[in-house]
């Protein structure tokens, strides 16, 4: 395809021929692989009952069942079952990205970006004020009440914006989802998964938020560094773009100017992000309330902007189908959990990890914990059911180990929230990358030392505290 090709130009000049395969080629064959690995792999289950009308593990209980190997023909069942299991996530990303093709036909967000982009151009020095406020504000937003699945709705906005700034779609992907990201790992509040580990572990919810905010400090200083470090590099010499945006006929058309009826749009966009920090932080929104109100906030956006039926209706299938290959691409990541689940080989993994870490020092001990929950991280994709399956072997670990629980979480909170920004089985990850067309070699390699940063940083933040009383 000609417009993939153009996207990598730059990185063909240093892998010669080597061709970048798609993001739904990539993760359909770890699926293939996940089926192989029901076939190697040892089936076993531990027990479990429900606390706080959550299931989680009974520490001690694993035994080995018997084998369910998955059979080869269900690589064709998977993504299905996938599908189905996540539906509510895909039905969330279609009906967003069909709300953001409304909003997009008013005109109302590049109208108002032209005159950012104004700004920025007649005052360079803002630019680079801007963006790291940008940054910041996702990181407080994935600290606080754990952004995540959102960051797909806000890739619509920060795309163009690094366009109009002649930066590129790797920085217009990481301004909103690093950011979040490193918020996420760093986070301070963030009730999907501290609120859930510190509950499972039996401490005092959200204690020990005085040294979290230190390490969101840490991981967010980083982040914005590196962002803005790479930014100014290719600002100053785009050569060292590595991927370029896909050259588009309407580039050179004359700006939109901002109307009255698009600053109300925009008001009425900013209105929706408020209500939408409201909803999720106060009163416990999630996929259905919030693609809700994007549905409603296009629909309203479209009649205020003076758009017939049938070019609401237009505007709205147009983006949904944008959308649709980062829904496929969440089913199939689905569909890797099916597999591990159904052949009972997702228990046995984590029998195995959670093993190796007793017996060791605390240090290394620790340093083992942040292995063992980055590890699962990639089978086990999910804040909220990690922290559900590892706390109740880990916390009665730590004890023993005497390592505070307190310390226990955060290993569980950097395992998690780190890795999230690099596994193929994240569908968020592979989301976004499938939005923005960034291959996911490129991602890794751009991303690979800020993730060694990040892990070096991390490393220190969970040795300090068995030195030191910070809990």
């Amino acid at each position: 395809m000609p417009q993939i090709n153009k996207c990598l130009a730059v990185w063909n000049k240093s892998s010669n021929n080597f061709k970048v395969p798609d993001t739904l080629v990539i993760v359909f064959f770890i699926l293939l692989f996940f089926i192989g690995f029901t076939h190697i792999i040892p089936a076993g289950e531990y027990l479990r009952t429900e606390v706080n009308e959550r299931t989680v593990l009974v520490a001690n209980s694993y035994q080995e069942v018997t084998a369910n190997p998955q059979p080869l023909v269900s690589v064709f069942t998977a993504p299905l079952k996938g599908f189905s299991a996540a539906a509510e996530i895909i039905a969330f990303i279609l009906f967003v990205g069909g709300a953001f093709g409304i909003i997009n036909a008013t005109g109302a967000i590049s109208a108002g970006l032209a005159q950012v982009v104004s700004i920025c151009h007649k005052k360079p020095i803002f630019q680079w004020i801007l963006l790291p406020v940008i940054i910041i504000l996702f990181s407080l937003a994935g600290a606080t009440f754990g952004m995540s699945e959102e960051v797909l709705v806000f890739i619509l906005i920060t795309l163009p914006l690094a366009k109009a700034l002649k930066l590129d779609p790797i920085l217009g992907v990481a301004i909103p989802f690093v950011g979040a990201g490193a918020g996420f790992a760093g986070a301070i509040l963030n009730p999907f998964t501290i609120g859930i580990a510190q509950s499972i572990a039996e401490i005092p919810l959200f204690s020990g938020w005085e040294y979290r905010t230190l390490v969101w400090l840490v991981f967010t200083g980083i982040t914005v560094t590196y962002l803005m470090l790479y930014a100014w590099r290719i600002t100053k010499d785009p050569d060292k773009k590595l991927l370029a945006f896909e050259i588009e006929e309407q580039e050179n058309k004359t700006m939109e100017t901002l109307t009255l009826s698009r600053m109300i749009v925009l008001s009425i966009f900013g209105m929706g992000i408020g209500l939408l920090i409201w909803g999720v932080s106060i009163k416990g929104w999630y996929m259905v309330e919030i693609g809700g109100l994007f549905l409603g906030m296009g629909i309203i956006s479209g009649v205020i902007g003076r758009l017939s039926a049938a070019d609401i209706n237009k505007a709205f299938v147009g983006g949904a189908k944008e959308m649709m290959t980062a829904a496929l691409v969440v089913a199939m990541c689905k569909g890797i959990l099916v597999i591990a689940t159904d052949g009972k080989i997702i228990d046995t993994i984590l029998y195995a990890l959670s093993d190796s870490v007793q017996g060791l020092p605390r240090s290394v001990s620790v340093m083992a914990m942040l292995a063992f929950q980055s590890s699962l991280n990639f089978l086990l994709p999910s804040g909220s059911g990690q922290a559900a399956l590892t706390m109740p072997i880990l916390s009665p670990l730590s004890d023993l180990l005497d390592i505070s629980r307190q310390t226990t979480v955060l290993a569980f909170q950097f395992g998690d929230g780190l890795t999230n920004l690099i596994i193929p089985t994240s569908g968020v990850t592979m989301g976004v990358l499938s939005i923005a067309k960034v291959p996911y070699q490129i991602w890794l390699k751009w991303m690979l030392p800020l993730m060694l940063v990040l892990f070096f940083a991390a490393g220190a933040l969970l040795l300090i505290p068995l030195y030191f009383q910070v809990w």
